[in-house]
């Protein structure tokens, strides 16, 4: 009866697993600006969209892994085998300028945090470029993996209700 528990616990775990990575994956700068100035805004009045959201990404990733797997093929390919190679063109062009600005968030963020300790933006930013462009052109991926989940650690105790501050105009 305990093995049976265990092995539906861990099936559920491993369905969720790829929503819960998906949905942590936006914790970075531009995203916890706009979680905080929501957060001040509508306090936990939109805590319940966390489920539904949880659910489609959960979704989307897994149709995202069987489609990669089933087809041996990438999104562009699947894509271009679709629609055609014009709108892979145009969607792979969007896709880099997203990917181009969500690295510029991530060095304003860089740059705003290390404000915060008196280091000038024109020493941090360059700095932390140089240092992601050295892990990632001479690193392997297990160590980049390793230095790039590291923060997780901290982020994660943040994330708890407990260890937030109340919302505007409410108190605990």
């Amino acid at each position: 009866m305990l093995k049976r528990w265990r092995i539906r616990i861990l099936l559920f775990l491993a369905v969720l697993g790829p929503g819960f990575i998906t949905a942590n994956v936006d914790n970075d700068s531009g995203g916890i600006f706009t979680y905080s100035a929501a957060g001040a805004q509508y306090g936990y009045t939109l805590l319940w969209t966390i489920i539904p959201i949880t659910i489609s990404l959960i979704v989307v990733q897994e149709m995202c892994a069987r489609m990669g797997v089933v087809t041996g093929k990438g999104l562009s390919d699947l894509i271009r085998e679709e629609f055609g190679l014009r709108l892979t063109f145009l969607l792979m062009v969007a896709l880099v300028v997203v990917n181009y600005t969500n690295v510029v968030t991530e060095f304003i963020g860089i740059a705003g945090s290390l404000h915060l300790f008196h280091v000038s933006k024109f020493i941090s930013v360059p700095t932390c470029a140089a240092l992601v462009w050295y892990m990632v052109v001479k690193g392997s991926y297990k160590s980049t993996e390793k230095i790039l989940s590291s923060p997780r650690l901290s982020i994660s105790p943040t994330s708890s209700p407990a260890c937030s501050p109340s919302p505007v105009g409410t108190t605990r």
